[in-house]
């Protein structure tokens, strides 16, 4: 068990807190043993005093912090409970998702777009959307339908019209909505889908060849696709599959040097700028994540 926070190290923390929403928890981590030494509290007391006041969820919290989002529950909402594991072969999820009039849901319905297959809280593709309001589009495909509903809550609450999450079954409707949107497709995301372990269940994956037909289909050329899990087996299930489109998709590192993989070929940073929630959660545990990112070529 570790040792109680000396006095002085609860008051470096309380200060090292209140920096964290101003600059990100990373630039604050990267200057925090510096900082400690010109003043009287060790690098080490810190990071102990941080381990025990910051768990998984304040991460979340910290990382997406300049969202400001509202976390109280509404009478329409009510109570958001997440189911993490959900049968997408259920009838319930059989029908394919009604197409959306797209000069509703987005102020330029041909702006690029973005779309996160499993877009889950939507804290991710919000943030990416805050940050591009006239460059691109963002549409959340979620199978969990209160996860959406609050999803649009939060779009409505930021005011923002680049962005629009859809309750839908991506293996099922992805192709009869993406290819009705006016604008190009220019980037799906897949971001660690639900495992279904059991190798009875791996047919409920998210990842079916099904999918990865309609996205190669839809995709404009020079779009890409980005796929990561914690998970090895699920990330190299998605990863055979993509990968036999080799004609068609090439992986990003083949295309340009900057791109660094490690000697297996995944991603050694994270190309999006943040961190979605499952991959914070999964980093902190200590789990690795795997990464790939492939471009279209023709």
């Amino acid at each position: 068990m570790a040792a109680a926070p000396s006095l002085c190290v609860l008051r470096y923390f309380n200060r090292w807190n209140k920096n964290l929403k101003k600059e990100g928890l990373c630039s604050v981590l990267l200057r925090t043993s510096s900082f400690s030494g010109r003043h009287y509290c060790s690098s080490n007391l810190v990071a102990a005093a941080c381990a025990t006041a910051l768990r998984s969820p304040d991460l979340v919290a910290l990382e997406y912090a300049d969202l400001n989002l509202t976390h109280k529950v509404s009478e329409e909402l009510g109570h958001v409970r997440i189911r993490q594991h959900v049968n997408p072969l259920s009838a319930s999820f059989s029908m394919p998702a009604n197409v959306p009039d797209w000069d509703e849901v987005f102020k330029d319905p041909t702006l690029p777009l973005m779309v996160d297959v499993g877009s889950g809280s939507g804290r991710f593709l919000l943030w990416l959307a805050k940050r591009n309001p006239e460059e691109k589009n963002y549409l959340g495909l979620e199978i969990r339908q209160k996860l959406v509903k609050r999803a649009n809550f939060w779009v409505k609450e930021l005011a923002l019209s680049n962005i629009h999450f859809l309750f839908a079954n991506a293996t099922i409707s992805f192709n009869q909505l993406v290819s009705t949107y006016p604008g190009p497709l220019m980037l799906v995301s897949i971001l660690c889908p639900d495992p279904h372990f059991k190798k009875r269940h791996h047919k409920r994956r998210v990842v079916q060849k099904h999918l990865v037909d309609s996205i190669v289909k839809n995709l404009m050329r020079g779009g890409q696709v980005f796929i990561q899990s914690d998970v090895l087996e699920v990330a190299l299930d998605m990863r055979n599959q993509f990968d036999a489109d080799v004609d068609v998709l090439h992986h990003i590192d083949a295309l340009s040097q900057s791109v660094l993989c490690d000697n297996e070929g995944w991603l050694l940073r994270n190309p999006m700028g943040i961190r979605t929630e499952r991959e914070i959660h999964a980093e902190f545990e200590g789990a690795r994540i795997f990464r790939r990112m492939y471009q279209k070529m023709t």
